[in-house]
């Protein structure tokens, strides 16, 4: 959800580590992250907020984007805990800033830095306005960081020195880190009477421990945790009920733990066995990722090549429903969905996903919704985007809400061939 459509506080916060805890980089069918992505949509996306709190420069974040099939965060927090931005536009938080400048110098620190032979700076998209990256051998860390602490307070410097992954070492100001972004949010959002119901927060490393640390908190260390998260735990929160160290890897293992705390569903649609008739959960979040998933296991070969699940589509729409391609062409709805035909099993066999991103379900009558979302599909290294826009109308058949597709309207974000957009 956008932020400034949160109404009321968050049903559930998710705060997540991205690299080996919210992304699998050993899953190259990125299956983990893609039932996440479904489970959050067509669940969580209208009332909860999703954070991504990664080491990652706002550079290499992008790249991260362009390589795995992730969902947009409402907030993201980046840098090592040292930058806080919102929404799709990223748009920074000021106070934050202004909190990370008392005491800290990025030139003293690089220059006390350059003393100590044994770290070698990482690239310099990796150097920000508060965070002064390098590389260091292990055994050789610890000495280092406690010689560079005690000179950098020498120079009048306040500052938190943080190693991870067996090799990262992150110079900060003192205030900040990840644990300590996450605290300024939660007060910012209690300030605001908006504090969120629940936050789960999620890691696998060393820079991931202070997320643990934040008071009143659920935390899952995925089972691919590294082991100095392991040890950190062992030593500081071996007791505490409320962290779990997951069976299952990365999303997998944040999955897990939504379930484990009974913080919400956990039940992903991709895990439903035949979504077509699952009505339990009908929502307009939750039709959006069924008729994406539906169609991904069309073209995947995934389901019966049969006029009865042509026929089934078809009946969720409108019957003078318009569908409007991106190219511009309009259609008829329930007519368009014929080419579907041509199109069973062409992507058998091949890494062809759907995504939906972003659902934000508008309810503009007592039984019409306007359902905004982006739709990804990847097929390979190629991926192609859409913004789309759609009214959906709703009806009570046996205490269930069915939706009906009455208008949908498609336009090209990002292209690679020819386009392939279908409902």
């Amino acid at each position: 959800m956008m932020m400034d459509t949160l109404k009321s506080p968050a049903r559930l916060m998710i705060v997540s580590d991205l690299d080996h805890t919210m992304v699998d980089h050993h899953d190259s069918d990125n299956i983990s992250l893609l039932r996440f992505n479904a489970l959050w949509e067509s669940n969580y996306r209208n009332d909860s907020l999703l954070v991504f709190s990664t080491g990652r420069s706002p550079t290499l974040y992008r790249q991260l984007r362009k390589q795995k099939p992730m969902i947009t965060p409402d907030i993201t927090i980046m840098s090592v805990g040292t930058e806080i931005t919102y929404g799709k536009s990223m748009f920074p938080d000021d106070g934050w800033v202004q909190l990370l400048n008392h005491k800290w110098d990025t030139n003293v620190v690089t220059e006390e830095a350059s003393n100590f032979p044994q770290l070698t700076p990482q690239a310099e998209t990796e150097q920000r306005p508060h965070k002064v990256s390098f590389y260091v051998k292990k055994d050789e860390a610890r000495p280092v960081m406690d010689a560079l602490t005690r000179s950098l307070e020498k120079r009048g410097l306040d500052v938190k020195i943080i190693y991870s992954g067996g090799i990262d070492l992150d110079i900060l100001p003192k205030g900040a880190g990840k644990g300590q972004a996450l605290a300024y949010l939660l007060k910012k959002f209690e300030n605001e009477g908006k504090r969120p119901v629940n936050t789960l927060v999620c890691g696998d490393s060393g820079n991931d421990a202070e997320l643990f640390s934040v008071p009143g908190v659920f935390g899952v260390m995925v089972s691919n945790a590294q082991e100095e998260l392991l040890q950190w735990h062992a030593q500081n929160a071996k007791d505490n009920a409320s962290i779990l160290h997951a069976s299952e890897r990365c999303a997998a293992g944040i999955i897990q733990a939504i379930g484990h705390f009974k913080l919400g569903p956990n039940l992903s649609p991709r895990d439903v066995s035949d979504i077509a008739e699952d009505v339990e959960n009908a929502s307009p979040g939750y039709e959006v990722v069924k008729i994406s998933l539906l169609i991904e296991k069309w073209r995947r070969a995934e389901v019966e090549n049969s006029e009865m699940f042509l026929s089934n589509l078809k009946d969720d729409c409108h019957p003078s429903g318009v569908y409007i391609h991106p190219s511009g062409a309009e259609h008829n709805i329930r007519e368009y969905i014929n080419v579907l035909r041509n199109c069973y099993g062409d992507k058998e066999g091949k890494q062809y996903r759907v995504w939906v991103d972003g659902i934000l379900a508008t309810q503009i009558d007592s039984d019409t919704w306007l359902v905004k979302f982006d739709k990804w599909e990847s097929s390979g290294e190629e991926r192609q985007g859409c913004v789309v826009t759609t009214i959906l109308s709703t009806k009570v058949f046996q205490d269930s809400d069915w939706f009906t597709w009455v208008h949908v309207h498609q336009t090209s974000l990002e292209q690679s061939g020819k386009n392939e957009w279908l409902i």
